[in-house]
């Protein structure tokens, strides 16, 4: 779960679950702006500083590529952009929330699948960034990255918020528990013939304060309970609003880990 941020929410008397509820399954989910769980849930953030570093990296650069953006956030906030930037993002909604913030700033929205090959020629770009991407294609990466160019990413690590997550689902067999270890990572980007430069892991303390905050978290963050919805899991939810309710809040551990990667010169 990302960072929230900005002023604090009013959300729903804590006792009214279906009011949380519907106040949850109408919130829009576009984006990767989670400012909405502000006052309902918080999440440490990785000692490293993802933001900072991204900033430093495209200072630097003269041709980049963000890929995955999500909704543009984390690369409308970069103070200084290289000459050519190009993002790209694979969910239409998340297309035009992009368009409409990147446009200004001269980066050009490109809609993709995700799916290899990626719609750019051979060493097209010295930096490529990605933040939190659902699959990192290593040969792609490797392909469109200049000699000496360099990939840098924060990804979701293994177990991720996997208290929430076996809420729901129940206990997760041990092959889904090790699904995207940071070790792997850096094997696949080695077998790429990439040079990982930094690889860092972080266990981060998140806190849900109301159930209507699970529902948005996970309408919100798919992968976390797929195919989730409120009336699918009403008694599920129903139990974590009288545990939240009982003993304070629902706290998991969302797992990050930081890899940089360097292409030979």
């Amino acid at each position: 779960m990302p960072h929230a941020s900005g002023g604090p929410a009013q959300p729903t008397a804590p006792d009214d679950f279906e009011g949380l509820l519907a106040e949850a399954a109408a919130a829009p989910v576009e984006g990767w702006d989670f400012s909405w769980l502000d006052g309902r849930a918080t999440e440490e953030r990785p000692s490293w500083g993802y933001s900072r570093m991204l900033g430093e990296r495209l200072a630097r650069a003269s041709a980049a590529l963000d890929v995955q953006t999500g909704g543009g956030e984390v690369l409308a906030g970069v103070p200084v952009l290289p000459p050519l930037t190009v993002a790209t993002e694979g969910w239409p909604a998340n297309v035009a929330r992009a368009t409409r913030l990147l446009h200004p700033r001269g980066v050009a929205v490109v809609a993709d699948q995700d799916e290899p090959p990626l719609p750019f020629g051979d060493a097209a770009f010295d930096l490529v960034v990605s933040r939190h991407p659902v699959t990192t294609w290593w040969a792609e990466i490797a392909r469109v990255l200049r000699p000496g160019g360099s990939y840098l990413s924060q990804q979701v690590g293994p177990a991720s918020m996997f208290e929430l997550v076996e809420w729901f689902l129940g206990p997760q067999p041990p092959e889904v528990r090790r699904r995207r270890d940071p070790e792997a990572a850096r094997a696949a980007a080695e077998d790429a013939g990439l040079e990982v430069v930094d690889l860092r892991t972080a266990s981060l303390r998140a806190e849900i304060r109301d159930v209507g905050a699970a529902v948005y978290l996970l309408r919100k963050v798919v992968w976390l309970v797929p195919g989730f919805t409120v009336d699918a899991y009403r008694t599920e939810l129903r139990a974590l609003h009288d545990r939240i309710r009982a003993n304070g809040p629902f706290v998991a551990h969302a797992a990050r880990f930081l890899i940089e990667a360097r292409k030979p010169a």
